[in-house]
């Protein structure tokens, strides 16, 4: 499952995000991570949440991004729920459309059972009809 928490910047999606992963950490089975493009929000988070900060591993592209996906996949079968703060930088989507990376997410969220929950830095209303469809959050 695909969830997308939507709004412009400083909404409040990051704040909505962090007391979701903190939330579900306590009823989690597996592991839970949280992807972010920095480490700002370490102590805001559950020490039972594995923060990665996307940008200390050279992703640059769309394409990397998914392949950095497939490796935290592979190397975790407990993997449970994925958060990405600021998906479209995180990424490397951009203005770019984002429409193939979803697909992409929503394929390996049903062959892998991981729900991913992103946070996107625009209106749900500038969002292509295929994304609104993961809008849970729109603020």
């Amino acid at each position: 499952m695909i969830q997308i928490i939507a709004g412009e910047k400083g909404k409040g999606k990051t704040k909505i995000l962090l007391d979701k992963v903190n939330a579900d950490v306590q009823e989690a089975k597996g592991s839970i991570v949280y992807l972010d493009k920095s480490t700002k929000h370490m102590y805001e988070l559950s020490n039972k949440v594995r923060l990665i900060n996307v940008h200390d591993y050279c992703v640059e592209n769309a394409s990397e991004f998914l392949g950095f996906i497939c490796g935290i996949i592979s190397q975790d079968h407990d993997l449970e729920k994925v958060y990405l703060d600021s998906f479209l930088k995180v990424a490397c989507i951009g203005d770019a459309d984002m429409e193939p990376v979803l697909k992409k997410l929503e394929m390996l969220s049903n062959k892998f059972e991981i729900d991913f929950v992103l946070s996107v830095s625009k209106n749900a209303d500038e969002l292509t009809e295929d994304a609104r469809k993961y809008v849970t959050v729109s603020l």
